[in-house]
């Protein structure tokens, strides 16, 4: 038992407390470590529980800024929900690896072979060794699927197996994953993250490195390509930013080269699938698909879906795509089929299973749903077929009425539910407040067809409970993940893809087309980012002028506020907001100001516009660089920290707007020093510069288009110069006091200033002129003509007429009306962008309810 009065440092196995029964992965008789664990656990006890939660902090800080996230379904409204990870890993011998490896791999080549024999000849349910209930009552059975696996050494691509160990130290498989398994992107993370906080710990240890398997991965999808066998096109078919493992799919898309696309992002045609992309249709290879099977098609299977693609399974019946894992494994997902495995094995392998399952019970035979009626309380029930609600039941929790009713359930339809053996958990020691404290634990492995052979992950991805008497180990449940560092014998050597000492071989490079989803993204990135600075800088420029009207109670001071304050609700579109004219609102702004900043519920609000922003962003998460994504969770994390979930005062708001357009300019300078000069970002920057022009028209007729007294003319005018970032340009390019006439010919007209104007429409024109587009540039696109027109106007516009007031009106009318019909052609134009680019936007909508939960970590 822990010392009471053990201080802040009792992080020995001394103080760790192992449960009477149960096997713990760490000690081995009390007081004593295994001796692969002794090392690591001194070094550990020389750092010091202090030193341990920073490093633990350390992680979680990089996990964030990495934007790791698992996020439990349907919970919309904590999109980047935080992965957590425990800084002490499972450590594993490399003498019990070799069997667990060994294992996995008959595991995988056993399921191979059943997966082959439902969708071909059916031998085993022929010969009595499946019962066909079994299989066919089983929701993954698509009969659709019947003849279509192509003829390939291994049809399962991808393979897991969530591991326990029983109290006897037996290893135990609790269940077989095939459908799309989740848990390798996110064991790599976790390695990743390791390797930064314990880097010491981690080279002296010699842990088997990862890098190897997931270059085994990419070999197996390449091998997987019925055609075009040398350069296949790879897709990674998602079900969107709002699946729960979103984070996963768009981490292995970048780090394997390939293209993340949804249901609407392809098409079939002919028989084969293609790419919808901005140069065109692209022919796709294979799909890796992290959507289940029974979505992926609404023509064949599931008519509701709206993720999957309309004749899938037509083209995989064809051999013209191939899918990993095919359509259709889901079956293998059946715990029933537990119960079977042994038999099977010996039939196909003539083999013993070397990684037995837990003890399973069939209720479709009567003598086994007689003993697991008569057991009910002493086992976990589960339905053949899983899906989101109907988990694993334990009958000890059960009241009488609850059993009963499950009993009666049972018996009307015995071939549906199965019995297991409630198996006890090895516990695993976990950083839990400063001590180690043993946890549940579960692992999760991973295995990966590499030609005529599987290829193990020397590791995994580990989840121990949250609480320490759970039971139930996973994420959804609040569950902690944890490295797993298998040891090796010898220092492992890093994989590389390096050439041959003295020989150098000229590769032709691969550009990954932009989908017309990713493209839409990438634009409104751009456009969310612009209108967040230019409501930020405007904002500041407000606080400054109020700041001066306290201090002063200057009349003229008060009314430039007013146009000011009026300025900023015709900006950031927050109507009525200041514009309604209510003296008392423009008397005393803090309270609209502040929820111009902080109200995330409010549209236009710098709040609500971040969000979008990262929103937009994480949607196309596997685009950018890991620093430019690390500046996009910079921005999210420090205004919602300081000023979203604050008590902020209203003095306090200029020094986080400071650093709020610090951290803009940070991610734009990224995103042109590191970004290639193609579609991506030509989409990016477009969308910039299209959001950048509008905000300046509105803000210049919000402001100079009406004339001013003199004084707060003046003052009006420094504060258009200060929120374009332009006053200081002026003043040394001028050096005179602030007249109309020339910053109308910096913010308009001067096509040299990044802020201007013409800046914005000159680079939109060029943008637009290299974007691609079927039917050749030998004419003008209508977007091309609309932005002409705006450049030209404003390039033909003559600065004395701009400036010729309307004296009845007090107006600059035709400054006005250039504004306004550039404004009316930058939308258009907008428009006409959205429709020849973004041709899912239609359906886009639909995604966010027709979205299953997936394999659950």
């Amino acid at each position: 038992m822990r010392n009471t009065e053990a201080t802040s440092n009792d992080i020995g196995v001394q103080y760790y407390e192992t449960r009477l029964g149960v096997y713990d992965e760490m000690v081995a008789t009390e007081h004593k470590v295994l001796p692969y664990w002794e090392r690591f656990i001194n070094a550990l006890e020389t750092m010091g529980s202090a030193e341990i939660d920073r490093r633990r902090r350390e992680a979680q800080r990089l996990l964030r800024e990495n934007g790791v996230t698992y996020n439990v379904y349907g919970d919309e409204q904590k999109l980047t929900r935080p992965w957590r990870l425990d800084p002490i890993p499972l450590l594993i011998s490399s003498e019990e690896w070799t069997v667990i490896e060994a294992g996995l791999k008959q595991r995988a080549d056993l399921l191979d072979l059943i997966l082959k024999d439902i969708y071909g000849e059916q031998t085993l349910i022929k010969k009595g060794l499946l019962p066909m209930e079994l299989i066919f009552a089983h929701q993954g059975f698509l009969y659709p699927c019947m003849g279509a696996l192509q003829n390939q050494p291994r049809q399962l691509t991808i393979y897991s197996a969530n591991l326990v160990r029983g109290a006897k130290g037996r290893f135990w498989v609790l269940d077989d994953r095939t459908q799309a398994p989740s848990g390798s992107g996110y064991a790599l993370e976790n390695r990743t993250v390791m390797t930064r906080v314990l880097p010491d710990i981690f080279r002296e240890t010699q842990v088997h490195r990862l890098s190897g398997f997931f270059k085994g991965f990419s070999k197996g999808l390449i091998s997987a390509a019925l055609h075009n066998k040398d350069n296949p096109r790879i897709v990674v078919l998602t079900p969107g930013p709002f699946n729960e493992t979103y984070f996963e799919h768009a981490y292995l898309a970048s780090y394997l080269g390939y293209t993340l696309v949804q249901g609407d992002d392809l098409t079939v045609r002919d028989g084969h699938v293609w790419l919808k992309s901005l140069e065109g249709l692209q022919h796709v290879d294979v799909i890796l698909r992290r959507v289940d099977d029974s979505f992926c098609d609404p023509l064949e299977l599931r008519s509701d879906s709206r993720l999957g693609v309309a004749g899938l399974m037509e083209a995989v019946r064809r051999g013209n795509v191939a899918v990993a894992n095919p359509l259709g494994s889901s079956v293998l997902e059946n715990p029933g089929l537990l119960a079977f495995l042994p038999k099977l094995a010996r039939y196909f392998l003539n083999e013993e299973l070397i990684l037995p399952s837990v003890a399973t019970w069939w209720c479709g035979q009567r003598r086994e749903r007689d003993f697991v009626l008569q057991n009910l309380e002493h086992l976990v029930i589960k339905q053949i077929s899983r899906r989101q609600g109907n988990g694993s039941v334990f009958g000890n929790a059960l009241s009488r009425d609850e059993k009963e009713s499950l009993r009666a359930a049972i018996i009307a339809k015995p071939h549906l539910y199965v019995g297991q053996e409630r198996v006890s958990l090895s516990t695993v020691p976990a950083f839990i407040d400063h001590h180690i404290e043993p946890r549940n634990a579960v692992l999760r492995n991973f295995v990966v067809a590499n030609g005529g052979d599987y290829l193990v992950m020397p590791g995994g991805l580990t989840r121990v409970a949250h609480d320490k008497d759970d039971f139930i180990v996973s994420n959804q449940a609040g569950g902690i993940s944890k490295d797993t560092w298998v040891l090796a014998s010898e220092p492992s050597k890093p994989v590389t893809a390096s050439a041959q000492p003295g020989r150098h071989q000229v590769i032709d490079p691969v550009t990954e087309p932009l989908t017309s989803r990713a493209a839409d993204h990438l634009f409104w990135v751009g456009r969310h980012l612009e209108r967040t600075d230019a409501s930020a800088r405007l904002l500041r420029t407000v606080l400054l002028k109020f700041t001066d009207m306290l201090e002063f109670q200057d009349a003229v001071d008060s009314a430039t506020l007013s146009v000011l304050l009026c300025a900023l609700t015709h900006v950031t579109a927050t109507y009525p907001g200041f514009v309604k004219g209510d003296p008392q609102l423009l008397k005393a702004p803090q309270a609209e100001l502040l929820a111009l900043a902080k109200n995330i519920q409010r549209a236009g609000s710098l709040a609500a516009n971040i969000q979008v922003f990262v929103q937009s962003a994480f949607s196309v998460r596997d685009l950018w660089s890991q620093d430019t994504w690390r500046s996009v969770d910079s921005i999210r994390h420090r205004w919602q920290l300081r000023v979203t979930n604050s008590d902020l005062a209203i003095e306090q708001l200029q020094s986080h707007l400071d650093e709020l357009i610090t951290g803009i300019v940070a991610f734009a300078g990224l995103t042109n020093e590191s970004m290639t000069r193609e579609a991506g970002w030509l989409m990016l920057d477009s969308g910039r510069r299209l959001e950048r022009a509008l905000a300046l028209i509105a803000l210049l007729r919000a402001t100079v288009v009406t004339r001013h007294g003199g004084a707060v003319q003046n003052q009006v005018l420094e504060a258009v110069l200060f929120s374009t970032d332009s006053l200081t340009i002026y003043q040394r390019r001028y050096r005179s006091v602030i007249q109309l006439p020339m910053v109308l010919e910096l913010l308009l007209l001067d096509a040299t200033h990044p802020r201007s104007l013409a800046y914005q429409l000159l680079h939109l024109s060029e943008h637009i002129a290299a974007l691609p587009r079927e039917g050749g540039k030998s004419r003008l696109s209508e977007e091309e003509r609309l932005i002409m027109k705006a450049y030209t106007d404003l390039r033909l516009s003559d600065l004395a007429d701009l400036l010729k007031i309307n004296e009845d009106e007090g107006i600059y009318a035709d400054l006005d009306s250039l504004l306004a019909n550039t404004n009316e052609l930058l939308w258009r134009m907008a428009d006409v962008i959205a429709r020849a680019y973004f041709s899912h936007s239609q359906t886009s909508q639909l995604m966010t309810v027709n979205n299953p939960p997936e394999d659950e970590l």
